[in-house]
């Protein structure tokens, strides 16, 4: 991955190389504040490079022409070399995102491995030539629908779960036969920029899959824009999704997007909460609520709020945050001094509105890391659903618990926001919990759980929280065209009648 230099490069057509204007940007550790790599800065230039040597890979037919079962063997030999490189693979995940060692170990790694194995599997079943049904009129004809691959497509990928969310876009994306050029996100590019030196050891050809990190104006502007990419996928924010589209709109890309969400989580009078509880507030605090789908509103039976506060307060005091690569450690930083003074905004904002803070609010030292982006899990009461911290998505470790009067109520409150990527509800009534499922409007609901994502299973949100769906067949879909073949057995040209009908062809 180094140039002479030390610096990541850029993966482009099978070799790591610099930038062409030759500048690099740092990446920083969040739980020191400090520099701990240097990256390749691309821009307009090498976004122009890396397309022509996808869009080269994929004309030669080199991947686009394989067959699925050679394409399936490929990401199954993906997922070998991903767990041969795992340590390296989550100690550059832990320096540049902050999350944990003990999640990206025990889960982050072994989801991306069961994504490859998963989406080898789907490769080889997935339905590539379909039979349509055989007509008698206008006069016997052969028909079918096949499925090819879009193209060169283009991902744009954020920093939250980098690995992840990056081949979320790259194994689907490989597995329909397409070339690809990633742009991760400039906080977290390093391992994504390792998958490229995986990817070539499982023997993907070469420009099949490029990596270019580098500003999201430039390098990602260009992406979305570029006349030669055929599809752009997208995860982050509303806002930047918003742009995206605009961007696409100019060559008519096909599109998916990934956006923000401020999910619902509603806990019913009968709930257990011994686990609803514990379940909350994993739910919000997962790599410290920098989750798209976390449940950063907790809707409460009036009778039932006190006690649920109370216990959420006590399992809050007893959490660790501190250094990321220790295992006792429960909580590390936000990304970024830039988030961090926007989540401690928010905090602010919420106190200004009349929100009543419980738990939490400021940012924290820890021993050894003065310098590192950490801030309290926060908790507060007496929020309504028009106040900022309740509408807004904050993305860090903020929850605003809101009362409701019954189950008309807390689903008013829950679908009453532009956002519907996920949501929840805990109760120990099943017939219940599938009613209240159905009833919010969102992409992924959870009963008595939270965050537990499959990937056979589609992701991807309603309203303003995206376009399309990731995972599973439905992912593999986004990353294919679709094609009728009519192929007719009328071999008489007297028998055509219907020629003549339409338009007089007689000769």
């Amino acid at each position: 991955m180094f140039l002479p230099s030390g610096v990541y490069g850029l993966f482009v057509d099978g070799q790591y190389i610099e930038s062409v204007s030759g500048e690099t940007f740092d990446v920083i550790d969040p739980s020191m504040g400090f520099a701990v790599a240097q990256v390749a800065k691309g821009g307009a230039e090498d976004i122009d490079r890396a397309v022509k040597a996808a869009r080269s890979s994929f004309e030669s037919g080199v991947w686009s022409r394989v067959s699925p079962k050679e394409r399936a063997s490929v990401l199954d030999n993906i997922a070998k070399k991903i767990m041969e490189y795992a340590e390296q693979m989550a100690l550059l995940e832990v320096q540049s995102s902050g999350a944990t060692i003990r999640r990206v170990m025990s889960s982050d790694i072994m989801l991306v491995v069961d994504l490859f194995l998963q989406m080898a599997n789907f490769t080889r079943d997935f339905p590539h030539k379909e039979p349509l049904a055989a007509i008698p009129l206008p006069g016997p004809s052969h028909n079918f629908v096949i499925r090819e691959p879009v193209g060169v497509c283009g991902a744009i990928s954020p920093w939250n779960f980098p690995l992840i969310l990056g081949c979320w876009k790259i194994a689907p994306g490989l597995a329909m036969g397409n070339s690809m050029v990633v742009k991760p996100a400039s906080y977290t590019p390093l391992s994504t920029l390792l998958m490229g030196q995986i990817c070539k050891e499982a023997g993907l050809p070469d420009g099949v899959l490029n990596i270019v990190p580098g500003p999201g104006s430039t390098a990602g502007e260009t992406l979305a824009s570029h006349p030669d990419v055929d599809k752009i996928a997208f995860t982050g924010s509303t806002v930047v999704g918003r742009r995206i589209m605009q961007l696409a709109a100019g060559t008519i890309k096909k599109v998916t997007l990934e956006l923000g969400g401020k999910s619902p989580n509603i806990i019913l009078e009968d709930a257990d909460l011994d686990i609803a509880v514990p379940g909350s507030c994993f739910a919000f605090l997962l790599h410290n609520g920098q989750v798209c789908e976390s449940g950063t509103r907790l809707l409460v039976p009036q009778k039932l709020h006190d006690e649920v506060v109370e216990r959420m307060c006590h399992v809050i005091g007893r959490l660790k945050v501190g250094n990321p690569l220790d295992l006792e450690t429960d909580l590390g930083p936000v990304i970024s001094a830039q988030q961090l003074e926007t989540v401690l905004s928010y905090i602010e904002a919420g106190k200004q509105d009349g929100a009543k803070l419980m738990v939490g609010g400021k940012r924290i030292r820890p021993e050894g890391f003065e310098e590192g982006y950490y801030v309290e899990p926060t908790v507060f009461t007496n929020v309504n659903n028009d106040m900022r911290i309740a509408k807004e998505e904050i993305f860090g470790p903020v929850l605003s618990v809101i009362p409701y009067k019954d189950l008309d109520d807390a689903l008013r409150i829950a679908n009453d926001t532009i956002y519907g990527l996920a949501g929840g509800v805990w109760t120990k009534d099943p017939k219940k919990g599938l009613e209240v499922a159905r009833a919010i409007k969102a992409g992924t609901v959870w009963i008595n759980d939270w965050h537990l994502l499959r990937n056979d299973a589609p992701f991807g949100g309603y309203k303003q929280s995206g376009i399309g769906r990731e995972l599973g067949h439905f992912g593999l879909e986004e990353y294919t065209q679709v094609k009728h073949i009519h192929q007719s057995m009328v071999q008489d040209r007297q028998r055509r009648f219907w020629y003549d009908r339409i338009v007089t062809l007689k000769e």
